[in-house]
């Protein structure tokens, strides 16, 4: 099956939610972020698409700046 990625449109894309998982299907996740296994925490994710590279550039840029970790990479695609 051939899959094709997606490519926002022209502005960024912050987005934010609330985080759900079940430990017993997403066991590989734990191994990486053991802090998902705090019961009593509660967990949110965002996610922030850019259109362009530059501005890509950019935001990482200030994200190494400021010391944070590496994102997680993620692409949309359409299967077709």
């Amino acid at each position: 099956m051939e899959s094709k990625i997606l490519q926002p449109g022209k502005k960024v894309i912050n987005l934010t939610g609330k985080m759900f998982y079940r430990e017993s299907i997403q066991a590989w996740i734990i191994a990486e972020f053991p802090a998902l296994k705090e019961k009593r925490s509660s967990f949110s994710y965002q996610m922030i698409f850019y259109s362009e590279f530059d501005v890509l550039e950019k935001a990482i840029r200030k994200m190494k700046k400021d010391k944070l970790p590496p994102p997680i990479l993620m692409f949309l695609r359409q299967n077709k």
